[in-house]
């Protein structure tokens, strides 16, 4: 675990940060510093059997067996269930979300509500204590229709993609990203920015390359940031900001659609 917190001292908006496959609590790290610079405390997870450890060591196969292993699956959500159940002292357990990029959107989806295949397997999802959820590279439901899949989601999600947000180990391509968004009915917005790809949103500095590239950084910060002061601070402005269409947030030729903010 790695946290960044606020200046000053008190309780704190907490946001629980998930890391993709292969990932580290070092990624995300443009999320963090804006949530902290925000005001609120970023608690980066390490998920164990999911994590870099599968790219290590030159293990070609590690990233796609690790894609496949259902307990390391529900192991992250017993992760975020664990941190929830033992937040740090400046956490104000009354303000609570997560975040997360790829698998870590998969994590946010389903601890805020997403079916679970085969059912709750006595995690108790959604759990209550979460207000609100980011999901970067939304991960769409395999195998049910969005009725079943998202009908479950009732916190407001922000769910931020790229027009090029393609997916070579799942083979998602970057349309299907959309489908939780527009499957879903609770509370929250869709951002899709130009020319962002996958790795465009991971900043996991120690993979390199496209996975540190920080083109599109301080947009999904922006709008992450302004969408959590919106739901958990109850801050009429951002809230406004995105209801209007978050044009300052945006760049050229991105898309933004809001629902029920």
């Amino acid at each position: 675990m790695l946290i960044r917190a606020p200046a000053g001292g008190g309780a704190a908006p907490a946001v629980i940060v998930s890391h993709g496959l292969g990932g580290s609590r070092e990624g995300l790290s443009y999320l963090g510093r804006a949530l902290a610079e925000g005001g609120y405390l970023a608690i980066h997870l390490q998920h164990i059997g999911s994590d870099d450890s599968l790219w290590r060591g030159a293990n070609p196969a590690g990233l796609a067996a690790g894609a496949l292993d259902v307990q390391a699956a529900l192991n992250r959500l017993l992760d975020v269930k664990f941190t929830l159940s033992n937040l740090p002292a400046r956490a104000d357990a009354s303000r609570l979300a997560i975040a997360g990029h790829s698998y870590g959107a998969w994590t946010v989806q389903h601890m805020l509500g997403e079916r679970l295949p085969g059912g709750d397997r006595g995690l108790g999802l959604p759990d209550s204590r979460l207000k609100a959820g980011v999901a970067l590279s939304p991960i769409p439901a395999i195998g049910l229709p969005p009725r079943l899949a998202y009908g479950g989601i009732a916190a407001p999600l922000l769910h931020v993609t790229g027009t090029e947000d393609h997916g070579f180990i799942e083979g998602i391509r970057a349309p299907a990203r959309r489908a939780p968004f527009e499957g879903s009915t609770n509370p929250g917005a869709l951002a899709v920015l130009r020319g962002a790809a996958h790795a465009s949103f991971a900043d996991e500095s120690e993979a390199g390359g496209r996975y540190a590239e920080a083109t599109y950084h301080a947009r999904a910060a922006a709008l992450s940031v302004t969408f959590l002061d919106a739901v958990l601070r109850g801050d009429a402005a951002a809230a406004a900001m995105l209801r209007g269409g978050a044009g300052a947030l945006l760049g050229p030729g991105d898309e933004f659609v809001a629902r029920g903010l």
